[in-house]
């Protein structure tokens, strides 16, 4: 699945939503989140931390802007990066699950693409993000591909993630125990 984005979509406009959303969802639960970034360079957990008391539901984030990085902090064994490439579903689910394995978080959210404006190929062109949503233990994987220039893939990444995470943090029942 590969839709693109609406040409008016912001997506800078519902993101402090989000965040609040987000915030509201995980303390109900008494969970914590990590976020695990490449593409977007650590904006994920910037927009997490821009809103106060962020600290009682928001655990770590891992930027891993390398592959070096994606294997040396999240644990993403280098054959996947070498056989898929770093912006592939394989990797953005073995960062999400690598985000858990390495924190106290009960929820996490990766993120690994092309945001430009260079570095796009026919089958990886500029805009596509591999996403990938670790919630108590249940991963999810999803494919976009985002338009305009690299602030607004990277904006549209942010803001997707973060609604994508708000939806499969309500739909699970989850438990109100604090991971240790």
């Amino acid at each position: 699945m590969d839709p693109s984005t609406p040409p008016n979509f912001s997506a800078d406009q519902d993101t402090p939503a989000l965040v609040v959303a987000t915030a509201e969802l995980l303390l109900k639960k008494g969970w914590m989140l990590a976020t695990a970034e490449s593409c977007t360079g650590g904006l994920i957990a910037g927009a997490c931390t821009e809103l106060a008391g962020s600290s009682a539901w928001f655990e770590r984030g891992f930027v891993t802007y390398s592959n070096a990085a994606k294997t040396e902090q999240l644990g993403v064994d280098a054959a996947l990066i070498e056989a898929y490439g770093a912006v592939s579903e394989p990797v953005a689910r073995a960062m999400a699950e690598g985000a858990i394995a390495r924190s106290a978080a009960r929820a996490a959210v990766a993120v690994t693409g092309v945001a430009g404006p260079t570095g796009g190929s026919p089958e990886k062109p500029v805009g596509t993000v591999w996403f990938g949503w670790s919630v108590d233990g249940q991963v999810r994987t999803e494919r976009r591909r985002f338009e305009g220039d690299r602030a607004a893939v990277r904006a549209a990444t942010v803001h997707y993630a973060l609604q994508t995470l708000v939806v499969l943090l309500g739909a699970h029942p989850g438990t109100t125990t604090k991971a240790s």
